[in-house]
């Protein structure tokens, strides 16, 4: 037994590399669900979309890049479900330049399984460059700042855009944002002059910088990281007119948290071990 304690206090680096591959790779090929709690801030998001009339106008700003698609790409996806499902508007903007081939593709694909028309249901903006700038010219004038949609036609001519000249023009705005220029600047820029309602989806690390914003009710709903991003789309999908989709938030979440119990059973049999021999000699121990 106590040669067995001290093995474990130099166990090789290797047989841990594989019990992490595993922890995150089992996940992957065997698809299976932990349970979870929905938190408050999620299903306030959730709620506050369901609470929007039919037709309304959405304004997203989906403001990320494939680095940080891991915790935001879920909840992007899911959201473009709950508009559709819920017959809403999207009006959709970005402000990286990386991230419209990555939305687009999306965007067109989900519309069409709702049966949805372009210039009448949904509209892409497109990128702008100018961060604040841009920002602060959506709130004060649309046309203005995109005088043109991602695919070249004016926005004078679409339909949906006819009467829609500033943000306060929305009822909501949703900021999805991977850092700056996102939720801060929104909230600094529109949301703060316009008393405009908003919902925030964000990585983890930015989480915490924004949930003062949530009590304050500046942000009425926020996602944060995978484990948001998976709430919101069980919720999403729980909806009957919902369209199947992949559950990418919840496999990441699966992965998230089976690697953190790995590491946290590392943790607790290293220090059993030591505890357990920091008393003894090591006499027949290795080395």
């Amino acid at each position: 037994m106590r040669q067995f304690l001290f093995s474990l206090q130099k166990l090789d680096r290797r047989i841990i590399f594989v019990g992490m591959a595993l922890s995150i790779f089992i996940p992957l090929l065997l698809p299976f669900s932990l349970p979870f709690k929905v938190s408050k801030e999620v299903q306030a998001t959730y709620d506050q979309i369901e609470a929007l009339p039919k037709g309304a106008p959405v304004l997203i700003s989906a403001d990320f890049d494939p680095s940080s698609m891991p915790e935001l790409w879920p909840f992007f996806q899911a959201n473009l479900h709950h508009m559709f499902a819920n017959d809403l508007k999207p009006v959709f903007v970005t402000l990286l330049p990386t991230a419209p081939p990555l939305i687009w593709p999306e965007i067109k694909k989900t519309a069409s399984l709702y049966k949805k028309q372009y210039g009448e249901d949904y509209v892409f903006l497109g990128y702008k460059d100018g961060k604040e700038l841009v920002i602060k010219n959506i709130g004060q004038n649309i046309p203005q700042q995109f005088p043109q949609d991602y695919r070249g036609t004016p926005i004078a001519s679409l339909e949906m855009m006819q009467g829609i000249k500033q943000a306060k023009d929305f009822p909501m705005l949703i900021a999805i944002s991977a850092g700056f220029p996102g939720i801060n600047e929104y909230v600094l820029q529109i949301q703060g002059l316009y008393k405009l309602p908003m919902i925030g989806a964000c990585t983890a690390v930015s989480g915490p910088d924004y949930i003062p914003f949530f009590k304050s009710k500046q942000l009425l709903g926020l996602s944060m990281g995978i484990p948001g991003s998976a709430k919101y789309e069980r919720l999403v999908q729980s909806k009957e007119n919902v369209q199947p989709f992949s559950a990418t938030g919840a496999k990441s979440l699966n992965v998230l948290s089976l690697s953190h119990l790995y590491i946290i059973f590392l943790i607790v049999i290293g220090n059993f071990a030591y505890f357990m021999t920091r008393d003894m000699e090591d006499e027949d121990g290795p080395g």
